[in-house]
């Protein structure tokens, strides 16, 4: 009996396992050396679309431990699509529930902000907002508007200095991380992505923004963490790399 898919697909992602039973070639003869040639490549080509998507990950752990948690992730998430580029959408969860690396909390957040590095690559184009359409609003009119964020931008949360360890790892000569919460605002004003420290307050007010509240209210929820939070940097950063397309004003 030719064996299930089901049963192929655990043979492939587990080289401890036999070959299936009952798989022959074209002319009926056993296939096991081609079948274990096919699932070697299968079990290279997955750690290492792993290898360049977690690149900061990879980092951390070292080649040889992150070579050894590849073929495990890959076991338990095998590829639901064809393309490799959106592969490892698990990791973070994965990451935190695998016991023998549960002491190092940030992990999980890392993988996190390497996924949303590719997602804002791959995002759509946008056309940004004109800075000229903010300054052109009443200050009343302004606080009770909304924004609208590029498909690109990313907001990664984190209680760990998540952007000084992504710089520390990937930029030659970056200071050591400080002990302080980071979360990362991802933006992508060409082609390639960015990312961006936040203090709590600002991911606050993206957060607010994200989820449709006025610039107002926004501004109230990033107060309610930092009584001297300033807009006025966050807006800077927004705006000078196309993060914003559009708004819409209480007229419209």
């Amino acid at each position: 009996m030719a064996p299930n898919q089901s049963q192929l697909r655990a043979a492939l992602l587990d080289p401890a396992q036999p070959s299936p039973a009952g798989l022959t070639d074209g002319q009926g003869k056993p296939t096991q050396k081609r079948f274990d040639v096919y699932r070697n490549n299968v079990t290279v080509a997955l750690s290492d679309a792993l290898r360049a998507s977690f690149p900061v990950l990879r980092k951390l752990l070292g080649d040889e431990n992150f070579d050894q948690l590849a073929p495990l992730f890959a076991r338990s998430h095998p590829p639901s699509s064809p393309l490799m580029m959106y592969y490892g959408d698990a990791m973070p969860t994965f990451l935190k529930g695998f016991a023998p690396l549960a002491h190092i909390g940030y992990l999980s957040d890392i993988a996190r902000l390497e996924l949303g590095l590719r997602r804002a690559y791959h995002a759509a184009d946008s056309e940004p907002l004109d800075p000229a359409v903010l300054e052109s609003l009443a200050p009343e009119a302004l606080q009770a508007s909304t924004l609208t964020f590029a498909p690109a931008v990313q907001l990664i949360t984190s209680d760990w200095p998540l952007f000084d360890i992504w710089r520390y790892n990937m930029v030659d000569g970056a200071p050591k991380p400080q002990a302080v919460a980071q979360s990362v605002l991802i933006t992508r004003a060409a082609f390639d992505p960015s990312p961006h420290p936040l203090d709590p307050a600002q991911a606050a007010w993206i957060t607010a923004i994200q989820g449709g509240k006025t610039i107002d209210a926004a501004h109230d929820a990033a107060l309610a963490i930092a009584a001297d939070f300033d807009l006025s940097p966050l807006l800077t950063v927004l705006l000078q790399n196309g993060a914003l397309i559009r708004m819409t004003t209480p007229k419209d």
